[in-house]
């Protein structure tokens, strides 16, 4: 079983930037598929961008362009390089281990898009 630690959350402005990290402990990342979500107010929580672990990645039609999945599979760590960041990407962001039958999800990090 896997444990997932998301960090790298906070306030930005419009048009910012910040990086999502999440860490996986107890387990190898190499062996999962990993993706990241977002749940924003009054929302369902809805598929950001996931990633294999040969790199092959696929992206929500809202953040392709400006967002980009990462993963070290050495470090166990998945990123979330989040650019020209929109009010409208203000969510809790949760960090998802798949591995057949099985999820893994983190506690989420807020991730506040305002001036």
């Amino acid at each position: 079983q896997v444990q997932l630690a998301e960090s790298g959350g906070g306030l930005v402005q419009p048009g910012g930037s910040l990086r999502l990290s999440c860490a996986a402990s107890g387990s190898r990342t190499s062996i999962y598929l990993m993706y990241w979500y977002r749940q924003a107010p009054g929302k369902q929580r809805e598929l950001v961008a996931g990633i294999t672990s040969g790199g092959s990645t696929n992206y929500a039609d809202s953040v392709k362009g400006r967002f980009t999945i990462s993963l070290d599979n050495a470090k166990n760590t998945v990123y979330l390089q989040m650019n020209s960041l929109k009010p409208e990407d203000t969510a809790i962001y949760y960090c998802k281990a798949a591995r057949g039958n099985f999820n893994y999800w983190g506690q989420g990090t807020q991730v506040t898009v305002s001036s």
